[in-house]
């Protein structure tokens, strides 16, 4: 297992479930990024983001400073339920949410992270391949319903991320049991 750096851009790397050593595909051109997961479903954004919120911000002012973009979401797709995640190093429940972000789950609905502020690392088990995405500021991407995924915002966590489901009763995990995220790549920050 490697730890991820994070320098730079949102990336993509693509390995075969079985084998970490093994890359079939890396890039960090949000285009290419955007085609590849649009070849699985995946919906991969940039938008902006403008509002200046710090990791760690309170729910309501996040919701706030990018309700526009919430309404259009909600009018496209129809979710029911928004959230938000926002946490900084200083967070004394760091540990334990890692724990349960990292645990490979599905969710019966798609779910929906756009990053305000900061990064994290998804990973998608899709058929036979894991997609690790590094998400950064700007990035929105959805996760369509039943896809094995977990989640990684290291150990230092500093972002932003808000959620919205289609389930009115918002983050709901099924974990899967498999122990796949333990083989797999960390976000180091």
């Amino acid at each position: 297992m490697d730890l991820i750096e994070s320098i730079g851009h949102s990336s993509l790397k693509v390995y075969p479930q079985r084998d970490t050593t093994q890359l079939l595909f890396a890039s960090d051109e949000h285009s290419r990024i955007a085609e590849k997961l649009n070849e699985v479903g995946v919906r991969f954004e940039k938008w902006q983001t403008e509002a200046e919120l710090a990791p760690g911000a309170a729910q309501e002012d996040v919701i706030a400073a990018y309700q526009s973009d919430i309404d259009r979401l909600i009018n496209e797709e129809g979710y029911q339920t928004v959230d938000v995640v926002s946490l900084d190093a200083s967070n004394p429940k760091k540990d334990e949410l890692r724990q349960i972000f990292l645990s490979e789950h599905r969710h019966s609905e798609a779910e929906v992270r756009f990053f305000v502020a900061g990064e994290g690392l998804f990973s998608l088990h899709i058929e036979d391949k894991v997609y690790e995405v590094l998400c950064r500021q700007g990035d929105l991407i959805s996760v369509p319903a039943n896809t094995p995924h977990w989640f990684d915002m290291g150990p230092n966590p500093g972002f932003i991320a808000i959620r919205l489901f289609n389930n009115p009763e918002g983050w709901v995990a099924n974990y899967t049991g498999d122990t796949i995220a333990e083989r797999f790549n960390r976000l180091e920050n």
